[in-house]
């Protein structure tokens, strides 16, 4: 299990826009989102072990601050030709599962990922109410193969810091997991 940083997209970007369906083939747009308080676009996929090792915590904390105002996302980018469980079927298995309570969507093409620079799963980017970078970084510090508790504390800090109008945190650690399976024709230079 080689695991692969995010590349740690400038703070003040702005989200780069998006229309993607999800698994069902309802279509979702970057625009749906503008009320929201805060808006987090997480890239995940069904197979990865760093994903599977978060991903009940993950969906317990966008519960949690959905209620308070944050909108979720989360995006599947990889390449399900050759990863077929990471397509519709798997990603519909996986929000059943774990009870995700936000959008799910495909990005087949790969340009969504391309856009937010995503290179892991998880790959994860919290952007304010007028949607531009405050945090994009680590889930907390828990690894599959250590023994810190998954309990999203680096992204709960960072939300709490957004929603209560604090300046974003300074120490920002990138997000480690799975590299994002590319399709051999659409690697970016970033990855």
């Amino acid at each position: 299990m080689a695991a692969k940083s995010s590349t740690m997209l400038s703070l003040g970007t702005v989200a780069p826009t998006f229309a993607l369906h999800d698994f069902n083939g309802k279509l979702y747009q970057l625009s749906d989102f503008n009320a929201a308080k805060g808006l987090l676009v997480a890239f995940i996929c069904y197979h990865c072990p760093f994903v599977q090792h978060i991903r009940r915590e993950f969906a317990e904390f966008a519960r949690n601050y959905q209620a308070k105002g944050l909108a979720v996302v989360a995006i599947a980018s990889n390449d399900i030709e050759a990863y077929p469980q990471d397509g519709p079927a798997g990603m519909k298995a996986e929000a059943t599962e774990f009870n995700y309570s936000f959008p799910y969507l495909l990005d087949n093409t790969q340009t969504v990922a391309k856009a937010y620079q995503a290179a892991c799963t998880p790959d994860l980017y919290l952007f304010d109410g007028a949607q531009r970078l405050f945090y994009r970084g680590q889930f907390d510090a828990s690894r599959p193969r250590n023994t810190i508790p998954v309990t999203g504390d680096d992204l709960r800090a960072a939300t709490d810091a957004l929603l209560a109008g604090l300046p974003a945190p300074t120490d920002q650690r990138p997000s480690i997991g799975c590299s994002i399976k590319w399709k051999v024709s659409n690697a970016p230079t970033y990855a």
